[in-house]
């Protein structure tokens, strides 16, 4: 954003960014899941595309929640200390998605099947969808109102054109 835009201004791109790299994330679990439904991706082995894709996924999505967890959500309640309980609660969730990758990332380790692994993915993509919709709502109405300079929020940025691998290790 260009330095003469007002603060609150930038602090409402962050809140489109958030809500952008939800979507991302997303798609980026949508397209897993729907790999492991081809013919040659829920069998008795993952090939090792698709274990690369859902590893990198893992670190992007850990990533994500990592920079909200170290940087933003510490910065916002200073900011907005009425926030305070719902970045805790926000955070509570970070680590019941972190726990879940960590299963998932075991059963990529063990060399799993791909049913075993989409299972995992199926409740991890449930419990973002909602995790994601709540903090969209609460953290971009927040963003909306508050003014002063604003912090590198969420961790990733989208990517752009390539597949996951390259887009996790430059984002």
């Amino acid at each position: 954003m260009h330095p003469s835009h007002p603060p609150s201004g930038r602090l409402t791109a962050l809140g489109t960014q958030l809500i952008e790299i939800h979507h991302w994330l997303r798609e980026e679990l949508t397209r897993l899941r729907a790999s492991l439904d081809s013919p040659d991706g829920g069998g008795a082995a993952l090939s090792r595309e698709l274990r690369a894709h859902c590893v990198g996924f893992c670190a992007a999505l850990d990533r994500h929640h990592t920079g909200e967890d170290g940087g933003a959500f510490q910065v916002l309640a200073d900011q907005a200390p009425e926030l305070r309980p719902v970045l805790a609660e926000l955070s509570a969730d970070h680590r019941i998605v972190a726990d879940l990758l960590r299963r998932i990332e075991a059963l990529l380790a063990e060399a799993a099947d791909g049913r075993s692994v989409r299972a995992e993915l199926d409740g991890l993509a449930a419990l973002l969808e909602s995790h994601f919709t709540y903090e969209e709502r609460k953290l971009v109405a927040a963003l909306n109102h508050l003014a002063g300079d604003p912090v590198e929020l969420l961790g990733v940025t989208p990517p752009g054109n390539g597949d996951l691998l390259e887009r996790t290790e430059t984002a």
